[in-house]
């Protein structure tokens, strides 16, 4: 179990994807995401394995969740600076999680 000041200590957030691009250089098929989180912490690249349910085109001004306070993470030849968040489907593959209605880029999830 963990403690609520625990889950205090993670920074998920809310953002906008401003530009996606096929990633064919991943060991597993990925597409390279830039997520607009604000003026509080402005742009963040990172690399999702989402090709099953999303193109890189539809994925433009969509809101996603992701974690913005773990460190940088180098994916091949990305390095990626937030954790977008999603969950399985029946076959393991990630459905991103967004909210259900549009909210301002860098709102805090709590």
């Amino acid at each position: 179990m963990i403690t609520h000041d625990d889950f205090q200590r993670i920074d998920i957030r809310v953002g906008t994807i401003t530009r996606a691009e096929p990633f064919p250089e991943a060991r597993k098929p990925a597409i390279k995401l830039w997520v607009d989180f604000g003026s509080g912490i402005g742009e963040k690249r990172s690399s999702a394995q989402i090709t099953r349910h999303y193109a890189p085109e539809a994925l433009i001004g969509r809101q996603v969740l992701g974690v913005v306070n773990f460190p940088p993470r180098q994916i091949g030849k990305v390095l990626s600076e937030v954790l977008i968040l999603g969950v399985p489907d029946e076959d393991g593959e990630v459905v991103l999680l967004t909210p259900d209605q549009t909210v301002p880029d860098g709102g805090r999830m709590f």
